[in-house]
């Protein structure tokens, strides 16, 4: 009687050890997840993030405090409009020098006609030759005149300009400034970068935030990805595209299925995790292989799940 029970014992292990498994790979189910971190530093004003929250992306979830470098970007704008009032229009210093030209210019041609009238005169003998000596004296100083006047009319225009051209650059570097402050202004705000479940949460309202510190862990679950692993035999049967039967245990003995799609295949090989069983009997070197499964609400990132190329 004991010999046959050993018999049996043998025989059954036997065939537990020759018997080959009914799946191609299996692994664990996984999500992209995104860590969001502060982009700004200060104390977290406000802050409406809780773990298992599902949250759109763009959705406000906080707003760090940013009342200082608010306080700089009016300053800068006050500047700004201080600048603005500073510059100087061309046209009106230009228009006081053109009308003293054309004083000059009329005062020329009066000197002019009296010139031709004085040398008629001295002509007649009706006039000296000091006086004309005199009118010509005074077309002279005043052709004088007029060319101080022009390069005046010149340097007025040049300066203005570059008075200007001063101040709109300056102005120019406070609206840069200015925008940079916005961009701070707007990483006070905490957005929430992807639709998706917040599986970790990090922070709590009223806590001082610095940049790069982790405020929540959030992934989108809607599809994971079953990471499993195939030998270098069964490498020629994948492809990216192909479609799937991925499974998981039920919980009463039996198993649920899912289509899948496998869309990574390893470019390179990798000794087998320890905690990965394969068809071929844990070779030493195998291919990863990602295969995405539309969840349900069942499937869970960790989860074992297993791969069935073909039925």
């Amino acid at each position: 009687m004991k010999n046959f029970a050993i018999i049996v014992f043998a025989a059954l292990l036997l065939n537990a050890c020759t018997q080959k498994k009914d799946y191609d790979a299996s692994g664990n189910f996984e999500a992209d997840e995104v860590i969001v971190s502060a982009q700004q530093s200060g104390i977290l004003n406000s802050y409406d993030v809780k773990e298992g929250d599902q949250l759109k992306k763009g959705d406000k979830v906080g707003q760090i405090d940013v009342k200082v470098i608010e306080l700089q970007k009016q300053q800068t704008e006050a500047r700004i409009a201080a600048l603005n009032e500073k510059t100087i229009s061309p046209s009106d210093q230009v228009e006081l020098v053109r009308r003293q030209l054309e004083v000059q210019k009329s005062q020329l041609a009066q000197q002019l006609r009296e010139k031709n009238r004085t040398e008629n005169l001295v002509k007649a003998d009706a006039a000296t030759r000091k006086q004309l000596d005199d009118i010509n004296s005074s077309i002279d100083q005043l052709k004088k005149q007029i060319a101080v006047t022009k390069q005046q009319l010149k340097l007025n225009t040049y300066n203005t300009n570059t008075q200007n051209r001063s101040i709109l650059s300056e102005r120019a570097q406070m609206e840069k400034l200015v925008a940079q402050l916005q961009e701070q202004i707007n990483k006070g705000q905490i957005i929430n970068p992807i639709t998706g479940t917040v599986l970790t949460n990090y922070a709590l309202q009223g806590e001082m935030q610095v940049v790069g510190k982790p405020l929540y862990k959030i992934a989108n679950i809607a599809t994971l990805s079953l990471k499993a692993y195939v030998s270098g035999r069964q490498l020629p049967q994948i492809k990216l595209g192909q479609q799937v039967t991925v499974r998981i245990d039920d919980g009463k003995g039996g198993y649920k299925e899912y289509p899948g799609t496998i869309t990574w295949i390893s470019a390179k090989s990798e000794f087998t995790p320890k905690s990965i069983q394969t068809k071929d009997e844990r070779p030493n070197l195998v291919y990863a292989i990602k295969v995405n499964v539309k969840n349900d609400g069942i499937l869970k990132i960790g989860m074992y799940g297993e791969v069935i190329l073909s039925k």
